[in-house]
């Protein structure tokens, strides 16, 4: 297929969408060649303004930086391209599942890095988010020293507890800070790790799911400097 969308509707377009549309229409007209699908576009689609053959040069350079396509080894053309596995699987499940794969691409705690992101990439974002709250729990029984029968939020509440204190409180923080620490990890794994322990949750959005994950990896970075403290 050429494209055939207007001026305004193209331009419009965010990149991440306008690429998409491109490899929709290169694939689903048995494309290979990327200048002859350009060259369809300007003789019998819109393609022929020089903004929309701007626009759509930009949505082919995302898909290549993204490896959505890639050149095709058994094509002597240049300009031959083939879809990748993971442009197969945008194309099915759309842009949200590529870009929060992306968010979780910067370098995640050691503790998660591997086996999260794995699981993540693999679509099964319950388990992920399950996976990642679960080891802010283990970390914070492990610093507390609290025994494996505390779980969940009483655990959060006992480790970060102001006015026991909990073996975890800052002493040197202000009380309200204090509170809001143990605020802070009560309600993310009443929200996130407790339901998950008892049912299926369906993450249908993915970028929900990653910053589930990524907020886990907050909690974490704070528990190592929880450590820090404590080895002072």
């Amino acid at each position: 297929m050429a494209w055939t969308r207007t001026k305004q509707e193209t331009l419009a377009l965010p990149i991440n969408a306008l690429a998409l549309l491109i490899l929709k229409d290169y694939t689903s007209s048995g494309g290979w060649n990327w200048q002859n699908w350009m060259r369809a576009s300007e003789q019998h689609g819109t393609a022929r303004d020089k903004e929309i053959s701007e626009a759509l040069a930009e949505g082919w350079g995302w898909l290549m930086t993204h490896g959505l396509v890639v050149r095709d080894p058994a094509q002597s053309s240049p300009d031959a391209y083939r879809i990748t596995r993971l442009g197969r699987d945008t194309v099915e499940h759309g842009i949200a599942k590529l870009t929060a794969a992306e968010r979780l691409r910067i370098s995640l705690h050691r503790r998660i890095a591997e086996r999260v992101e794995q699981q993540f990439l693999l679509g099964e974002y319950e388990l992920a988010v399950f996976a990642a709250m679960r080891e802010v729990e283990i970390r914070v029984r492990e610093l507390a020293g609290a025994p494996a029968s505390l779980l969940g939020v009483p655990l959060m509440q006992q480790a970060f507890a102001p006015k026991s204190p909990g073996p975890l409180v800052d002493t040197k923080a202000e009380g309200g800070e204090q509170e809001a620490a143990m605020n802070l990890f009560k309600g993310a794994i009443g929200l996130f790790k407790n339901p998950t322990s008892h049912r299926a949750v369906d993450y249908d959005d993915p970028i929900v799911a990653s910053e589930v994950v990524l907020l886990a990896d907050l909690l974490l970075r704070l528990l190592d400097q929880v450590e820090d403290r404590l080895r002072q």
